[in-house]
Formats: C-alpha cells, sequence, structure tokens
C-alpha cells in the first residue's frame, strides 16, 4: 500500500469521497502543517495545523492520479478561506507528499 494525504476541509468530510473507492485500503483523518507536538482536536488550529486525510491506497487498482481527480471534486481551489462552511486557516486545501513519485 502506498500513502496519499491530502487536505480539503473538515476531514470528516472529505473521508467519505476516498473510502468507497475500489483500491483504497482506508482512511484516516489528521493533522498536519502546524508547529508544536501533539495537535489534539482542541488546539491544532492554534498550532497552524489543518486537517487532512491519509488515504492508504493499491497502486496496482487505483492511481494516484485517479486519488487526484477525486480530491479536485472535493474542494473549491479558489476559496483560500477554507472550504465550503468550513472556514479558517485550518480548513484550508493542501497536497502534501511523501516521496518524489
Amino acid at each position: 500500500m502506498e500513502k496519499a494525504t491530502f487536505a480539503g476541509g473538515c476531514f470528516w468530510c472529505m473521508e467519505a469521497a476516498f473510502e468507497k473507492i475500489d483500491g483504497v485500503g482506508g482512511v484516516n483523518s489528521g493533522y498536519m502543517g502546524g508547529k508544536g507536538e501533539n495537535p489534539t482536536y482542541d488546539n491544532y488550529g492554534q498550532k497552524g495545523y489543518i486537517e487532512v486525510i491519509e488515504v492508504a491506497y493499491d497502486p496496482e487498482k487505483v492511481s494516484y492520479g485517479k486519488l487526484l481527480d477525486v480530491f479536485w471534486r472535493q474542494i473549491d481551489p479558489t476559496d483560500s478561506g477554507g472550504q465550503f462552511v468550513d472556514r479558517g486557516d485550518e480548513y484550508r486545501s493542501a497536497i502534501f507528499y511523501h516521496d518524489q513519485k
């Protein structure tokens, strides 16, 4: 399994779109991009973290490109203030990479 990490507003809202894709083995919610250790739901925004999902996927069954297609359909890339009803820096969109590929 390989992994892809996306931020697109509320992580709970993002999970559902990826969980139903054939080849995705799991989707976990968390935080990335901030400073300080052990962000929690109560303090992650103050530490500069954003909500993310980490998608574990089998590249033999689903391509990273397909995952990106799903990601782009979940967000509004022109909205720098958050996503849809989720407002604030902690809800901004981002794509994190794990390797050069």
